[in-house]
């Protein structure tokens, strides 16, 4: 099992510090779907008793990003065709909004870091590594959205990226894929002309045919 282990204060409870970590290994592609864990090895791995383990793993489940069989296995589940949809379907929704909402705060200093780390997602396509691609996609998006003030809609999002990512990980490292779309350079684009309605079609063109390359092959 991957380790990311997160800087937290030392005051952090036992189960938020592994919660934190193993949610952003599940975010980030590092868990990938059917990849099979135990509440003892996560125990081992974080150095905790059984109990923070536990919990860590109740909360990730509530919130769709582990399931736990009667036996105790712990697994990010594969999703299905129609379950990928369904949450393609709540970002296509989402998604443009916070785009939206970001568009009038969107400084130089915030396109340039867009710019750089597209040219990073391009590397990741380049050399096939999966969970690179993974977590720097994400990050062009949240770096973009976090501009958008809007917390409670950005959480609902992070939370269908959790659900998504295990399944995107197993998806993305079969398909034979060599060069990044335009949509992310579309959205770079719209924001330096601040025109908000080529923002909304580019991240949902970017949020809906990225999902349906992948669930079609």
């Amino acid at each position: 099992m991957v380790t990311t282990h997160h800087t937290l204060d030392k005051t952090t409870p036992q189960h938020e510090r592994v919660y934190r970590s193993l949610r952003s290994q599940i975010m980030h592609g590092e868990i990938k779907a059917g990849m099979p864990l135990t509440i003892r090895g996560i125990a081992k791995t974080y150095g905790v008793s059984m109990t923070p383990a536990r919990e860590a793993v109740r909360r990730l489940s509530a919130e769709g990003a582990l399931s736990v069989s009667s036996t105790g296995r712990v697994t990010a589940p594969l999703l299905s065709t129609d379950r990928i949809e369904e949450l393609a379907s709540i970002r296509a929704l989402l998604e443009p909004e916070l785009a939206s909402r970001a568009q009038p705060r969107a400084h130089m200093a915030l396109i340039e870091r867009l710019y750089t780390i597209n040219g990073v997602i391009s590397q990741a396509i380049v050399k096939n590594e999966p969970v690179a691609y993974i977590r720097s996609n994400l990050e062009f998006h949240r770096t973009l959205y976090l501009r958008a003030q809007a917390p409670a809609m950005l959480a609902i999002v992070e939370t269908v990226w959790l659900q998504l990512s295990p399944t995107m990980t197993v998806l993305y490292a079969k398909l034979q894929r060599r060069e990044a779309s335009d949509n992310h350079r579309t959205v770079i684009a719209a924001l330096k002309a601040g025109d908000e309605a080529s923002l909304r079609l580019a991240i949902r063109a970017d949020v809906t045919q990225g999902l349906r390359m992948l669930t079609i092959e």
